[in-house]
């Protein structure tokens, strides 16, 4: 059970409630996360900025696998549950795929080198070994997508913790439905 209280779009504030509407636009529905984040329109602002940004970076697949590396690194249950749906159903990641981005893996070279790289990221608090740089340079990342990772990582940072610490409700099917999907 949430540890603060998750606004109904009509209960969110005012400065957030057009921008609620426009996650209702894009998804079909408001998940709890942005209600959580709604609590303060200046959050949920930044949020969507970043977000929005990110998502002309690098490809969906390998952002989701970064999302699913990092909230498994931070025990984030809302997080895992909403990227193993998003990886599923719009990224196209198999069950198999999911749950080796779980752990930091890929079964492409590439997408192994990314999906290690920001888990080290995840583990390390951002202090990573000039062995971990050359991995993902070898693998064909520069540095602007280098820095593209980094990025993904702290965006998934921000979510994790917002969501381990007001303990979200969860409103994505439960990991193993989605595995099963």
């Amino acid at each position: 059970m949430a540890r603060i209280t998750i606004p109904t779009r009509d209960d969110a504030p005012a400065a957030a409630q057009a921008q609620l509407d426009q996650v209702a636009g894009k998804l079909g529905r408001v998940p709890n996360f942005f209600r959580v984040l709604a609590t303060s329109p200046a959050v949920l602002a930044g949020y969507s900025s970043l977000a929005e940004g990110l998502a002309r970076t690098l490809d969906l697949r390998t952002r989701e696998r970064i999302a699913l590396a990092v909230a498994e690194v931070n025990g984030c249950e809302y997080c895992l549950a909403a990227h193993s749906y998003t990886a599923l159903n719009f990224a196209h990641l198999s069950p198999e795929e999911i749950a080796q981005a779980r752990q930091g893996r890929a079964s492409d070279p590439k997408a192994a080198a990314a999906v290690q790289f920001a888990r080290q990221i995840a583990l390390g608090r951002g202090k990573v070994s000039d062995v971990d740089l050359a991995g993902v340079r070898e693998a064909g990342f520069e540095d602007a997508q280098i820095v593209e990772i980094v990025a993904v990582v702290a965006e998934n940072f921000l979510t994790n913790l917002m969501n381990n610490v007001v303990g979200t409700d969860v409103d994505f099917p439960a990991i193993a439905e989605v595995r099963a999907a």
